[in-house]
């Protein structure tokens, strides 16, 4: 009868030697960085998710809270949650802090920073909610499909994805960025849709279906903007400085205007104004401003790509 060390051990995986292997490698890493002492201690996503989950539950308590919360117990179960969720958060922003501070090489960091970061944060949640509401009627109003505003907020991945954006952009703003991204990007993993969190975004803002849609960091979207899946506000090139390395955080993605909707699969690139109250088709790959009111189409930009050649043009709009 083999007992029970052997019964372990008898797949032979070599366990010992990819520990080994592993904590050799994790050495060289930390010592290419100069952190062999003292390794990094960064936000923990996980701790992030459940703070999101939590406040959710703080801005919707009817809908995203516990199941039996009655008139009575409602604002305690808010105070409580967001008691707790705010202290859990000022740990994960008092670790990016700290963390940027051995970045720079400095000692030690402020601590009072982290718990400013985290009043101030919450003193912007009423401000959240407004924003979230007009997001949601947005979405009941703009898709025929939706039977009430509850559906939208628990099953549309485009509202998901703003809860968390409109939050994490708070954190950006507020000075945790990396906390802020962690944010984005567990939406990101969740709905396949990712928003940069230093993207500006306005009232009544609609993502539908969502798959694939990319909005950049410093994207600037007015009110009223409805896009659907697979669109993209990006970057048409990348800056370089003298010395080869990538700028960083200049201005190089597009300005939506009010009342715009852009359809599934348009690409729209660089630092170019989309003009309110404009259209854009699917599939259009658009990178130079347009005026407001306008209907911009494949054919539209195809057209404009050979002014000179009236054959093509015909060949393209019929």
């Amino acid at each position: 009868m083999p007992n029970s060390y052997q019964i372990k051990n008898q797949y032979h995986w070599g366990i010992a030697n990819i520990v080994e292997e592993l904590h050799d490698l994790r050495v060289q890493s930390l010592e290419y960085r100069n952190r062999r002492d003292n390794p990094p201690k960064l936000p923990s996503k996980k701790e992030l998710q459940s703070i999101v989950e939590d406040l959710g539950s703080v801005l919707f308590p009817n809908r995203l809270g516990l199941p039996d919360l009655n008139d009575e117990g409602i604002d305690y179960f808010v105070g409580h949650t967001l008691e707790n969720l705010l202290r859990k958060l000022y740990k994960q922003i008092n670790r990016e802090l700290k963390f940027v501070s051995e970045q720079k090489g400095e000692s030690a960091h402020d601590a009072e920073q982290a718990i400013n970061i985290a009043r101030q944060f919450a003193a912007q949640l009423p401000t959240v909610r407004k924003l979230l509401d007009s997001d949601i009627q947005a979405a009941f109003e703009g898709d025929p499909a939706a039977r009430s505003q509850d559906e939208v907020l628990v099953c549309y991945p485009g509202i998901t994805a703003i809860i968390h954006h409109r939050l994490a952009h708070i954190l950006y703003q507020l000075g945790a960025p990396l906390v802020a991204r962690i944010i984005s990007e567990i939406a990101h993993s969740a709905t396949g849709i990712d928003i940069h969190p230093g993207a500006q975004i306005d009232e009544s803002f609609f993502i539908d279906h969502g798959t694939g849609v990319v909005i950049g960091e410093t994207a600037i979207i007015g009110k009223r903007v409805r896009i659907y899946q697979a669109v993209t506000l990006g970057a048409k090139r990348f800056e370089k400085d003298s010395n080869g390395m990538l700028v960083k955080g200049n201005a190089r993605h597009p300005i939506v205007e009010d009342n715009v909707v852009i359809y599934a699969g348009a690409t729209i690139l660089g630092r170019i104004t989309i003009g309110q109250g404009t259209t854009v088709g699917g599939n259009v790959w658009l990178t130079y401003s347009v005026a407001p009111n306008s209907n911009i189409t494949q054919a539209h930009v195809h057209s404009d790509l050979f002014p000179d050649d009236s054959a093509i043009t015909r060949h393209l709009t019929k």
